[in-house]
């Protein structure tokens, strides 16, 4: 069963149905609570408190009005040039706040790939960094950034497709070090 069902309507998530949703699904997921946090710097300072990967999350756009949700280790360095080609998307860039809000219904500091659950029209194509996926446990904020959901990676891939969503696995080529 998917959500994608054209719906781009008002009604949004929130971080309890997140939870009801996950377990409709039979998805273990353990939920800590912390200070909102809005920067991967920000974020840095949980760890050890929250074992697993930890991860960032690009929304970005093109001219075409495509969209993507890229979904990678925190200290990724992302070349949104070859990422672009790879996608064959052309120039990529950071999707404005306003259709940020309307696409996936979370705000800056709260992207996140739970918010795919929000995207009932199936706008936005997830892409995930292969090398994100080698952690067993991974970390994402549930629609806000005052908390942190671990789930395993089998779960989150089994969470995106029941959003009805399929995800693009990559290795996501990285900026050349200075």
């Amino acid at each position: 069963m998917t959500d994608c069902t054209g719906d781009t309507g008002p009604a949004r998530h929130t971080p309890e149905s997140l939870r009801d949703r996950l377990d409709e699904l039979g998805i273990a997921s353990e939920w800590h609570e912390h200070e909102p946090v809005f920067t991967v710097e920000e974020a840095k300072d949980l760890r050890g408190r929250i074992p697993g990967g930890h991860c960032k999350n690009l929304f970005l756009a093109n001219k075409k009005k495509r969209m993507w949700l890229v979904v990678c280790d925190e200290d990724a360095a992302i070349d949104l040039k070859s990422l672009g080609e790879a996608l064959d998307a052309g120039r990529l860039s950071f999707g404005s706040t306003d259709r940020l809000r309307r696409v996936l219904g979370v705000e800056p500091g709260s992207v996140t790939p739970f918010a795919l659950l929000n995207d009932g029209a199936c706008a936005v194509t997830p892409v995930l960094d292969a090398a994100m996926l080698r952690h067993e446990v991974l970390n994402y904020h549930p629609l806000d950034n005052a908390r942190t959901v671990s789930i395993t990676r089998d779960d989150l891939l089994r969470f995106i497709k029941a959003c009805g969503h399929e995800p693009i696995i990559l290795d996501l080529p990285s900026q050349p070090l200075d």
